[in-house]
């Protein structure tokens, strides 16, 4: 054996054993990949790609902890195509340009491919992910992308084009036992050292959120505790060594629009549990809490209207507390509020002016009724009379109010709850009065 790959092997064995645990536990093959069966499973597009050693471009999707880097180097192990790695963090133009010039080479002389891996493609500039362009589009690189942000968002549309979006999800429960499972036994991991008791792997398992990474890390810090206490890692080691759940709650991006989706909705659909829960959640993210009222206020007048229009009094409320309040105390103003849209008797009618607007932008141009038509100019005395409401029985009086071509109903469709079946009940008796 050569001496220098002797010591580039020595080495290379010296940096792993210090290396962390969820590094160490990174999979050498695509069988040692946990979860992810949709997306690596054995009749999956990508799986037969690798194993035969013919993958096109591809962007890696989902969120932190779920393989993306280990399936990177699950190909790195197993591919013939020379495999190049730039950062996405510190990476510059010139240093994709100069892979990509020696890719060329490379393909040019010896006809060999080259992979290319850039992890959090979506911190790569414009410029950046322009200069790759070219070289996708013409093989003369095979992209690995990964990325925790929605790449139809947050990647160059062109590159997406030419590449396979393959989206990973959470670890599901089941998914993050057996990591745990396989880094206490394997000689890479804790090799045996120690034993957890089962409610410690569910702790575990509930503070990773779905994150295999963060799992691993959680049990090595806990691992470290139960060391020094005869070998048994308990619930109890796990919640000091690490005391906060790891929510996936990310402000502006992906999550942050699904949690906020599920609160409206929760709102929307009168579940108050559920519209508590997911405030929660976005309290713990850290969310504006002017963000959360906004949304209550529109969820008022939108889902709730004039089946109850205190709603709207009380999201005002919430909002203007919100801009003078902040948390903790803001929290308890926004519950009341939120939970008050779930109870509200719900009617969306004001959405008529969406209709009203598509009429009044593609219908044809409705004169006014000469009856409405404002009276203080010359000529006047010849429109229509108009009929003052109040000087009829019940303050109303049968006349023309909607243009020519449009009848009662076009628009407004009142529900049939609170506040507003009881006017529109009265109405119509006052009416046939």
């Amino acid at each position: 054996m050569n001496t220098n790959s002797l010591f580039q092997e020595m080495e290379d064995a010296n940096r792993l054993a210090s290396a962390p645990l969820a590094v160490r536990m990174r999979p050498r093959t695509l069988d040692d990949i946990v979860g992810q069966k949709e997306a690596i499973g054995p009749d999956s597009w990508l799986r037969q790609a690798i194993q035969s050693d013919t993958l096109s471009s591809v962007i890696l999707y989902g969120p932190a902890g779920t393989g993306k880097t280990s399936i990177a180097h699950v190909i790195a192990k197993t591919t013939n195509a020379c495999f190049v790695e730039v950062s996405a963090i510190g990476g510059t133009v010139s240093d994709l340009r100069r892979e990509i010039n020696d890719a060329d080479k490379r393909l040019a002389t010896t006809g060999a491919r080259t992979i290319l891996f850039v992890d959090e493609i979506h911190r790569f500039s414009r410029s950046q992910q322009d200069a790759l362009l070219h070289a996708v589009e013409d093989r003369v690189v095979v992209l690995i992308g990964a990325t925790t942000e929605n790449p139809f968002f947050e990647v160059n549309s062109a590159l997406i084009s030419r590449s396979r979006v393959v989206q990973l999800s959470s670890l599901s429960d089941e998914d993050a036992e057996e990591l745990i499972s396989r880094a206490v036994a394997d000689e890479r991991g804790l090799a045996g050292a120690i034993t957890v008791d089962a409610d410690a792997v569910d702790a575990i398992v509930m503070l990773s959120g779905g994150d295999g990474r963060s799992a691993l890390t959680t049990l090595e810090l806990a691992a470290d505790l139960a060391r020094a206490e005869e070998g048994v890692l308990t619930r109890d080691m796990v919640m000091k060594a690490n005391p906060h759940r790891n929510i996936p709650y990310d402000k502006n991006k992906d999550m942050h629009y699904d949690v906020i989706s599920a609160f409206i909705k929760s709102m929307r659909g009168s579940d108050p549990d559920a519209v508590l829960y997911w405030l929660a959640r976005m309290i713990e993210g850290g969310e504006d809490p002017k963000f959360i009222a906004r949304r209550i206020f529109i969820c008022a007048a939108e889902d709730i209207g004039n089946a109850d229009p205190q709603a709207l009094l009380i999201a005002h409320a919430a909002f203007k507390s919100a801009e003078v309040i902040g948390y903790p105390e803001c929290q308890l103003i926004l519950a009341q509020a939120a939970t008050y849209m779930a109870l509200a008797p719900k009617s969306n009618s004001a959405c008529g002016i969406f209709e009203a607007r598509a009429e009044v932008a593609q219908g044809p141009v409705r004169a006014v009724p000469d009856n409405l038509r404002d009276r203080h100019r010359p000529g006047s005395e010849d429109y229509g009379t108009y009929k003052y409401p109040h000087d009829y029985p019940g303050g109303w009086v049968d006349q023309q109010y909607l243009p020519d071509g449009l009848e009662k109903g076009a628009f407004y469709h009142p529900g049939e709850r609170g506040w507003e079946a009881y006017r529109t009940e009265s109405v119509k008796r006052d009416r046939e009065a």
